[in-house]
C-alpha cells in the first residue's frame, strides 16, 4: 500500500507564493518520477512540473520561471514553490508518483489532492 498526502494549499493574492509538498509512505521500495499535476473547474487535469529519480525537471510552458519542483529522496517527498501566483494558477493540485512497491511493480499513485485559490 502506498500513500501520498499534500499539504501546503491555500488562499493567496495575486503575486504571492506558496510552497505544496507532498510525503510518500508505504512499502516503498524505490520511487522513481514525481510530478505535480493540477485541475481547474471546466479544465482537464494538466502536469504542471515532473521530476526523475535522477533529477531531470520539466516545467508545463504556463508556469516556467516562477514555479520550482524539487525532490527529497531520503524522505520521500516532492515540493512545488510556486512564486508569482496567478489567478489562472487556481485549480486543486495533485501529486503523483510512480513507485515501485516490494510487492508490484511499478505503478503510478495519486495524492488527494489541495486546492491553491490565487485572489486577483
Amino acid at each position: 500500500q502506498v500513500q501520498l498526502v499534500e499539504s501546503g494549499g491555500g488562499l493567496v493574492q495575486a503575486g504571492g507564493s506558496l510552497r505544496l509538498s507532498c510525503a510518500v509512505s508505504g512499502s516503498i521500495f524505490r520511487i522513481y518520477d514525481m510530478d505535480w499535476y493540477r485541475q481547474a473547474p471546466g479544465k482537464q487535469r494538466e502536469l504542471v512540473a515532473g521530476t526523475t529519480r535522477r533529477g531531470s525537471l520539466n516545467y508545463a510552458d504556463s508556469v516556467k520561471g516562477r514555479f520550482t519542483i524539487s525532490r527529497d529522496n531520503a524522505k520521500n517527498t516532492v515540493y512545488l514553490e510556486m512564486n508569482s501566483l496567478r489567478p489562472e494558477d487556481t485549480a486543486v493540485y495533485y501529486c503523483a508518483a510512480e513507485v515501485e512497491t516490494y510487492r508490484v511493480s511499478s505503478a503510478k499513485y495519486w495524492g488527494q489532492g489541495t486546492q491553491v485559490t490565487v485572489s486577483s
